[in-house]
């Protein structure tokens, strides 16, 4: 069993693969105050109550973009699981070029989605594609990846929850809310007004920075979106054309194959 990690700056996500099947997968919120032995149990915890033993876990690999975090999970591997970690970063055989101005500043999850991706759709009649990867994380961030399986960059802007907080926090008369998708663009009241300039403000957006990138690209790149509001963006933007709510586990999963392989970065 391959146990995958992605470390957030909201969410960790775990996932169990039972070769190229995930077979399970949990979320915790990220919590720098939690030690090694905490994120253990919880960790265990949660396989156990899968029906999947620890023991049976033989590798392990993680994506963080929360430094902080990075040696706790080590370290947790290190004492609980018994196994060093492949950690993605610089030097890590992705099988992705970077073809940006310092590649070591890339995002290791922005790096494995487009792995991921890529995988995903070069195979695919007509294929292979290039793609606009879109994951709505702690920030909504948007990477492309060319025909040829390169990465070429992207744009990163506040994340859907972070401009929710940061209306209420710094409104005095406005609610926090919960994020439903409005009926109609024109609220009639304050909490839909709010929903929907998040909501079909964040599919604007989506849709404005898909069509300038696609603008400056000689290719017609397919749109994929990740991240847990994924699904809820999609249904009011134009652009996006699937979602792949596990698009960075299994980007990992690729990633750790690749390494146990041997194959050139």
């Amino acid at each position: 069993m391959l146990l995958a990690i992605d470390v957030g700056n909201t969410n960790i996500v775990f996932g169990s693969f039972d070769g190229a099947k995930l077979s399970a997968h949990f979320r915790l919120a990220t919590d720098h105050r939690r030690t090694p032995d905490e994120y253990g149990v919880l960790l265990r915890a949660m396989l156990v109550d899968a029906g999947l033993n620890p023991k049976d876990i033989a590798g392990v690999v993680m994506a963080s973009v929360v430094p902080p975090l990075s040696d706790v999970l080590r370290a947790m591997c290190h004492e609980r699981l018994k196994r060093e970690p492949l950690v993605v970063g610089p030097g890590i055989k992705t099988g992705m070029p970077i073809l940006t101005d310092n590649p070591r500043e890339v995002g290791a999850d922005r790096v494995v989605n487009g792995v991921a991706a890529y995988e995903r759709f070069r195979h695919a009649p007509g294929g292979p594609f290039g793609l606009v990867i879109v994951d709505f994380g702690t920030a909504t961030t948007f990477d492309v990846v060319s025909p040829k399986g390169e990465y070429l960059g992207g744009a990163i802007s506040p994340g859907v929850m972070i401009a929710a907080e940061a209306l209420y926090e710094n409104a005095a008369k406005l609610p926090r809310i919960e994020l439903v998708m409005p009926a109609t663009a024109i609220g009639k009241s304050t909490v839909t007004s709010m929903r929907s300039g998040i909501l079909f403000g964040y599919a604007g957006l989506v849709d404005g920075m898909v069509a300038r990138m696609k603008g400056e690209l000689d290719f017609a790149p397919k749109v994929i979106a990740t991240g847990g509001l994924a699904p809820l963006v999609k249904s009011c933007a134009q652009s996006i054309e699937s979602v792949d709510e596990f698009l960075t586990l299994e980007g990992l999963r690729i990633i750790h194959e690749r390494n146990e392989r041997g194959e050139r970065a």
